[in-house]
């Protein structure tokens, strides 16, 4: 027995490669971050490694002390997460006070988790507190398409919402709610880091303007599910958008939006409708 035989091991693994087998993790882009329950931090303990010096974040979520995360590692690359998982995943502890973290396994040679580590931490607190603590996950990828959608709309969670929902019927379904947009910023510093965290007090998806995606859930599979079809809905967008010259002859009506919400049962934000 190893840690790698630890099914928590093994579907963050399996989560990491499908999304590179997705093409969204070029080079070291992207990062993955979940909040483990305390039966599978338990399941892996008996694997830790002594504990590394504690590291001070700039933000801070007392609510989040003493949690465990999962977390890709800064610099590494998605593709290698399935050949040597120990040098590119690790498993941080958070402190009491929720404002640092200390490596308890895996990152070997020194890594760190994900630069965007602080950012995913802060997203993780706000959607705790949004979604009763449901919320595990946070993801970021570089899907192509939905980057190339942030060029040519306009950057609002309204007409990013409806030309996703419009895109694929079962949008609606997905993110009845919508997703929100953060216009572009400089990665991997406190200030996007703050503009998407206040985006997800609302939205579980959030589109970084010209870079790519940021999505939250409650499982591993729910959130790469999220991600999957916020990206195929935006490829047909791009096709149709490029196949018709910008002219659409006809498409999901806010109507009929209205009446995919009714027999799914989903709430759909009618602010974004027309």
């Amino acid at each position: 027995m190893s840690i790698l035989d630890v099914k928590i091991m093994q579907d963050y693994i399996r989560a990491c490669n499908d999304g590179w087998e997705q093409g969204w993790h070029e080079r070291n882009g992207g990062n993955l971050t979940y909040r483990m329950r305390a039966e599978e931090v338990e399941a892996c303990r008996p694997y830790f490694n002594a504990p590394r010096e504690w590291v001070k974040m700039d933000v801070c979520a007392p609510h989040l002390g003493g949690e465990y995360f999962l977390t890709t590692g800064s610099g590494k690359f998605f593709r290698n997460v399935v050949l040597d998982p120990a040098h590119s995943i690790g498993i941080v502890e958070i402190n009491d006070e929720g404002n640092a973290w200390r490596v308890v396994w895996g990152l070997e040679n020194g890594a760190r988790p994900t630069s965007e580590f602080p950012s995913h931490f802060l997203n993780h607190a706000v959607r705790v507190k949004a979604t009763d603590g449901a919320c595990r996950v946070i993801y970021h990828a570089h899907p192509a398409n939905i980057i190339a959608m942030t060029y040519t709309l306009p950057l609002t969670a309204k007409a990013f919402s409806r030309a996703l929902w419009q895109s694929a019927t079962e949008c609606p379904v997905v993110f009845p709610g919508g997703v929100g947009v953060v216009p572009w910023m400089v990665p991997g510093g406190a200030d996007i880091a703050l503009a998407t965290s206040k985006q997800m007090e609302e939205f579980e998806a959030v589109v970084w303007a010209h870079h790519g995606l940021f999505c939250s859930g409650p499982d591993l599979d729910i959130t790469f599910g999220l991600m999957h079809t916020i990206e195929k809905a935006a490829e047909i967008y791009n096709l149709v958008m490029s196949t018709g010259g910008g002219k659409v002859l006809q498409t999901i009506t806010d109507e009929n939006l209205l009446a995919i919400a009714k027999d799914f049962g989903v709430q759909l934000r009618e602010d974004f409708l027309d």
